[in-house]
């Protein structure tokens, strides 16, 4: 069916784009509702921009008020231009920040190195929990001879 097939992006314009897609719908459903039509006219949206949309208009609103607040969100913001770069050549491109990514590896591997000591003994073989002296009382006070 041409209404699944046609989803929104930042190239259409948003009037003609609302029109056709309600023209479409008046086609299959001619007595469908005006919160049904707004309804499956914001499922065509992005995820982003859908989200976008119905916080701005309520259930009732007209195909001029969305095509308004397409456009108002396309110019305001770039919440279109996100969802078309999916494609495989933008995945292909390398990351910016490659030095933060090697000292992030760098850390990593310290901290894999470093062995830990217990805290009772100081002993380099095992943790605290794993102690067999007596564990040391936080707020006890040791007597001067």
């Amino acid at each position: 069916m041409s209404f699944d097939s046609d989803k929104y992006s930042e190239d259409k314009d948003p009037y003609e784009w609302c029109l056709r897609q309600s023209k479409r719908l008046k086609a299959i459903d001619p007595q469908m509702n005006i919160q049904m039509r707004n309804h499956k006219l914001l499922t065509q949206l992005p995820g982003e921009l859908e989200h976008a949309v119905k916080c701005r208009c309520n259930q009732n609103c007209t195909l001029y008020d969305i095509a308004n607040t397409l456009q108002d969100i396309g110019k305001r913001t770039n919440i279109c231009k996100f969802s078309l770069y999916k494609s495989s050549s933008f995945k292909e491109k390398q990351p910016l920040r490659v030095e933060f990514q090697d000292k992030h590896r760098e850390r990593v591997e310290e901290v894999v190195k470093k062995k830990n000591t217990c805290h009772n003994c100081g002993s380099k073989d095992r943790y605290a929990n794993n102690c067999p002296k007596e564990k040391k009382k936080v707020y006890a006070i040791e007597k001067v001879p």
